[in-house]
């Protein structure tokens, strides 16, 4: 069966994360991806080496693509890239403006220029304000969006993972897919402009109108949910750790007779309702603990499932990897990479009868010239 975005072309001027991160989903997808790097490769190459020689982040971020070497201010590379960007369907970079205005590549520019162009850009700020031009990172966006002050507890704490640039992928790749989408309908290609700033913003949006329309910034929560309980971890008795997460009244009705023991819990006024047991949570919380202090992994899991609770263990990475459920469904396949194969995770994409490109992470500038020259060629005829 045909790829689902087989036969689309996409050209990425692209480093770090969260363009190389957009475009990743697009080549799972069957398109054709040729990342254009710099001349010493993408940064992210050299972040570190431990899968096998490898950046982890490289890897992650650049499977199923091909790699094209350019100096875009030699003059000679800038026609080459101008060409491609003609033959491409897609063209995405994550410079910033200033940059890709010098460069004459803005999304603006090259829609105006190739009506049938889906131009994407990923900035740090957007365009416009007094931010436009700032360097941008994902742990400045994280700072900036208010993600520290409502993680941690007691200390302001950064999100363990790139979230920002994840963000921000995200939306670049769904409004692709939104704008090709568009152009089957109509023909019209697209201007797409994707802030990280915004993108995490909009992410934050329970938390920020909780507090503009409540009662102000409320404190970190750490391992609890900040609006619902019992929600969050509870040591056993056996030294290892459960997440339990109720929902609504009815569960904690359940919880409390089939987990707790004490139907009468699940009517207690002070536990009786979501808003009652947040008013009451420490005293929530060390009653569950008292319970749970007696029990053992199996025997609390028994209980949870009895009420139909939802329960999770709380994994470290190593747990992940060898997690029974991710294993059992295929989830890991091998991926070569210039340095061997090595086993990652498998797109989540699941389309029937749809297959996922062939995987491969490229060396710097590998590529095939034949499918570069067959971009420019589509760019002749477009003429």
């Amino acid at each position: 069966m045909t790829a689902p975005l087989q036969g689309i072309v996409v050209v990425a001027l692209e480093q770090a994360i969260s363009a190389p991160f957009a475009t990743r989903q697009l080549a799972d997808l069957g398109a054709t991806v040729i990342k254009v790097e710099r001349t010493e490769g993408d940064f992210a190459r050299h972040y570190d080496s431990v899968v096998h020689g490898e950046s982890a982040f490289f890897v992650w971020a650049n499977r199923g693509k091909q790699s094209l070497a350019l100096d875009v201010k030699d003059p000679e590379s800038a026609r080459l890239l101008a060409r491609l960007i003609a033959g491409c369907d897609v063209f995405i970079h994550n410079l910033s403006p200033r940059a890709s205005h010098a460069l004459g590549i803005d999304a603006e520019t090259l829609h105006d220029r190739h009506p049938h162009l889906i131009a994407a850009e990923i900035s740090g700020y957007g365009l416009g304000g007094p931010r436009t031009d700032d360097k941008a990172y994902d742990l400045a966006i994280q700072a900036e969006a208010g993600v520290f002050s409502v993680t941690g507890m007691g200390e302001m704490s950064k999100v363990g993972f790139s979230v920002a640039d994840i963000c921000a992928g995200m939306y670049a790749f769904s409004s692709i897919l939104a704008a090709l989408v568009r152009r089957e309908r109509t023909g019209e290609g697209a201007a797409v402009h994707v802030s990280m700033l915004d993108s995490l913003a909009e992410w934050m949006s329970a938390p920020l109108y909780g507090a503009v329309y409540g009662q102000g910034q409320g404190p970190r929560t750490g391992r609890r949910h900040h609006a619902i309980a019992p929600y969050g971890t509870f040591d056993l008795s056996d030294g290892s750790t459960v997440l339990i997460a109720v929902q609504s009244d009815a569960e904690w009705r359940s919880m409390a007779e089939h987990l707790m023991g004490d139907a009468d819990l699940g009517t207690d006024p002070r536990f009786d309702t979501n808003e009652h047991r947040i008013a009451e949570v420490d005293e929530l919380e060390s009653v569950i603990r008292q319970r749970l202090s007696e029990l053992t992994a199996d025997e609390a899991r028994a209980g949870l499932e009895r009420g139909r609770i939802a329960h999770a263990r709380v994994n470290d990475l190593a747990g992940v990897w060898s997690h029974e459920q991710l294993r059992a469904r295929g989830r890991f396949g091998d991926v070569s990479t210039p340095s061997g194969d090595v086993e990652l995770l498998s797109a989540p994409f699941d389309i029937s009868e749809a297959p996922l490109s062939t995987q491969r992470v490229p060396a710097l500038d590998e590529h095939d010239d034949a499918v570069i020259d067959a971009i420019v060629q589509r760019g002749r005829d477009r003429q």
